[in-house]
């Protein structure tokens, strides 16, 4: 069952207000953060509105606060997916889904990128199946979607500071709507 752009909105005013897992910011400030920053880079539109909705599957399930600690890959990068699919093109959902996989890829292409996760990101990062070889990297990176993934990636790592201001949700529903197949 797609979820409309109104029950996304929604899900983030009942939700949002909830801790992000591990780090100094709530749901909803790390998804605005995520999108502020790529927007401040240019991102298009469709990159944008798949940085403040990378995370969304976080706010769908209810495995409790931090599922890492207790050795669970909660999957919001695929558990979104459905939801998502027939509301936004492959340009937003492919970032969404990979950005999990780009997080194994930075590590595995970048040392001294896995040292800068935070240690929640580091946790999950083991559940979520650890750090790519060079075989998995090569072929992740030439997947649709992946180095918009990776650029998400990037934008998602910095999008925990308590002080950063951005637009608000309207701003960035806004910018979701613009790029949707259907209102």
């Amino acid at each position: 069952m797609a979820l409309s752009l109104n029950d996304i909105e929604k899900l983030f005013e009942q939700k949002g207000h909830e801790q992000y897992t591990g780090e100094p910011v709530t749901m909803l400030q790390h998804a605005l953060q995520s999108a502020y920053l790529g927007e401040q880079e240019g991102a298009s539109d469709e990159l944008v509105t798949a940085a403040f909705l990378h995370d969304l599957g976080h706010l769908l399930h209810d495995l409790g606060d931090t599922p890492s600690m207790h050795g669970v890959d909660d999957v919001h990068q695929y558990r979104v997916v459905p939801f998502l699919r027939g509301l936004f093109s492959d340009a937003v959902i492919d970032a969404i889904q990979r950005h999990v996989d780009a997080k194994r890829y930075l590590c595995a292409t970048r040392p001294e990128y896995h040292d800068a996760l935070s240690e929640d990101s580091q946790r999950s990062l083991k559940l979520q199946g650890g750090i790519f070889s060079k075989e998995e990297a090569d072929k992740f990176i030439s997947e649709p979607g992946a180095p918009d993934a990776v650029r998400l990636r990037l934008w998602d790592d910095l999008a925990k500071q308590p002080a950063l201001q951005t637009p608000g949700l309207s701003h960035y529903m806004q910018i979701a709507r613009r790029c949707a197949l259907k209102a």
